[in-house]
């Protein structure tokens, strides 16, 4: 169960440092709305740019977060619920454009393996 936690962890953060460092500028069919980019996908939910990178900061840093959790595992789990959280919200802003369910399907993923993380990252068979 430790190493499903340690390996749904990493995954999250890994996933979410792919978005938003090699895929910001690109079209991934799964943007909200008809949006090519992360600053047109966020503009779609009504957002403003500012808070495009104050998310984006939030994210990465809780990414990282749960990266140095492998080491540090008292990180593993806060850093894991709060991105669960903002993966939450991220599926709110799709259903608040209409999206298909298809282009919720990253986020669904994410709060998924942040839920795992958070709830088998620390836990150690005996």
């Amino acid at each position: 169960m430790f190493l499903i936690g340690r390996i749904s962890q990493s995954a999250a953060a890994l996933w979410i440092l792919n978005v938003w460092f090699r895929r910001f500028d690109k079209d991934t069919g799964y943007r909200g709305g008809g949006a090519k980019n992360m600053k047109e996908e966020f503009d779609e939910y009504g957002l403003s740019e500012q808070q495009m990178y104050a998310v984006g900061t939030v994210k990465v840093s809780l990414a990282i977060l749960m990266l140095v959790g492998n080491f540090v595992p008292k990180l593993s789990r806060p850093a894991s619920l709060l991105l669960g959280t903002f993966m939450a919200g991220a599926i709110g802003m799709h259903l608040k454009v209409n999206d298909p369910i298809k282009r919720s399907l990253p986020a669904i993923s994410v709060l998924s393996l942040s839920l795992v993380s958070a709830l088998l990252a620390n836990h150690r068979s005996r």
